[in-house]
């Protein structure tokens, strides 16, 4: 999981040509914190086809305004720029996986 801010979102999510799911935290959050396990398993899976990072709210107010944070842990799924799928809060581990899943398996290209 790569951490990143304000200077290097552009670049890093805005810019990059695949799927980044990228996760708004606080270090005051419990759930944000029992999340960080669940996004490295997942980004192991994924390997190659998931960009995975964390942003710290807090430290990184301006990202978490221009996103319309409301609740944390938020998670935004993004491709070539724009935001596919948000989840705020955090259910369970099942729902994010599955989500996940039916986001990468529909993002894969089919073979010829």
């Amino acid at each position: 999981m790569i951490t990143i801010n304000q200077e290097t979102f552009r670049q890093e999510v805005l810019e990059y040509p695949h799927t980044v799911l990228v996760n708004f935290w606080a270090p005051w959050c419990g759930l944000c914190l029992m999340l960080n396990p669940i996004l490295n398993k997942l980004e192991s899976e994924w390997q190659g086809e998931l960009k995975i990072i964390s942003i710290n709210a807090d430290q990184n107010l301006k990202l978490a305004n221009s996103y319309r944070l409301r609740n944390l842990p938020t998670i935004l799924i993004l491709r070539r720029g724009e935001v596919i799928h948000r989840l705020e809060g955090f259910q369970n581990r099942e729902d994010l996986y599955n989500t996940m899943s039916k986001i990468m398996l529909n993002s894969v290209p089919k073979s010829a």
